[in-house]
């Protein structure tokens, strides 16, 4: 059945197994943000599809600027067919008509995927969580969470905050005792937002700020801080390679990564089926068990191993002491607040 540029959505992705032999090694260009994650992706993605569809999956990476995407959208020459974006530049993306509309009815049953994991733009990747880390032999008693963090006398040493406004205002008011679903709405009057530059002055004398996703990892080793936000699946790599690291799970923040379709793209169909492909259920599951981070829905945890589970932040025990971000608050507060932030870190 050969596929035709003019076909439904739908039904696109409903032809997945059965692509003509004519288009056999026809080529997909998908683009993420690289490194082990694209290893993972390569794995259980990109070959698996290829042997379902004979597309070629040719991968290659950016750091999330769309500038060269506008530049080909403005030249009519998109050759981006499937890119990874975070969760806000989807959503900017969208309303500025980078991406074309998702129909999520050709998904197949969503039932079991998580809240937030199917947007008009966009459908997840996989998800990732900003958590607590520390290092387990630097204290006698564990960290229990964010209150414990900003008790530099129970627990002496610098911390690791990543710089900006987003995720550390959140942790603050989790520290101060505000309850996690009270956390945005706090933040969204002048009082919550004071109270939480507040309580970062009480520990701003002793933080490193850090801005690339290894340093956590990097400062935790060489003991230049006691206790780090960090990314969860950087700190899972670390124990793989045997250090003494810990996370917290309870106050911890996650969020999804999502594939999007360039609006021009030439390979609508073979997008939309790679999409659906990488969504199901075997898939996600092979995804976790390549690299420590969460399925986007709950089927697929289902046949994983038990610690490797209990290491992800979509594990039950793990999910609901979290808190999912505010992605909508951070689009409509987020410049006011990191430009708040600047000033107040310069001070």
């Amino acid at each position: 059945m050969l596929w035709k540029r003019n076909w439904p959505w739908a039904l696109a992705l409903c032809c997945v197994a059965s692509i003509d032999v004519a288009q056999a090694a026809s080529q997909l260009r998908v683009v993420s943000f690289g490194g082990s994650v694209r290893d993972a992706q390569r794995e259980a993605f990109y070959r698996p599809f290829r042997e379902a569809s004979d597309v070629v999956v040719v991968s290659g990476s950016y750091n999330g600027d769309f500038g060269k995407l506008r530049k080909m959208q403005a030249m009519q020459h998109v050759s981006w067919d499937v890119i990874e974006v975070e969760a806000p530049e989807l959503v900017r993306g969208c309303e500025e008509g980078l991406f074309q509309p998702i129909d999520a009815s050709a998904l197949g049953d969503t039932s079991s995927y998580l809240p937030g994991a199917i947007r008009p733009c966009g459908v997840g990747i996989f998800v990732w969580s900003m958590a607590l880390a520390y290092d387990s032999k630097r204290f006698g008693q564990a960290p229990t969470g964010w209150a414990d963090f900003w008790d530099v006398q129970k627990f002496p040493g610098k911390r690791g905050l990543r710089k900006g406004a987003k995720y550390n205002l959140e942790f603050a008011l989790l520290a101060d005792g505000v309850p996690a679903q009270q956390i945005y709405a706090r933040l969204a009057s002048e009082a919550g937002v004071r109270q939480a530059f507040a309580k970062l002055d009480q520990i701003k004398a002793d933080i490193h700020w850090w801005e690339a996703g290894e340093e956590p990892v990097r400062r935790l080793r060489d003991g230049s801080v006691a206790m780090s936000a960090a990314y969860s699946g950087r700190i899972a790599t670390a124990q793989d390679q045997g250090d003494p690291l810990q996370l917290i799970w309870a106050g911890s923040v996650y969020d999804f990564d999502y594939w999007a379709i360039p609006k021009g793209s030439f390979n609508t169909p073979q997008a939309q089926a790679f999409i659906r492909f990488a969504s199901q259920a075997d898939a996600q599951r092979a995804f976790s068990e390549q690299i420590p981070y969460g399925p986007i829905r709950q089927d697929a945890q289902a046949g994983l191993d038990a610690q490797r589970l209990a290491r992800l932040p979509t594990a039950p025990q793990n999910l609901e002491q979290a808190l999912p971000m505010g992605v909508e608050f951070w689009i409509e507060h987020g410049a006011d607040l990191e430009a708040r932030f600047e000033q107040w870190a310069s001070r």
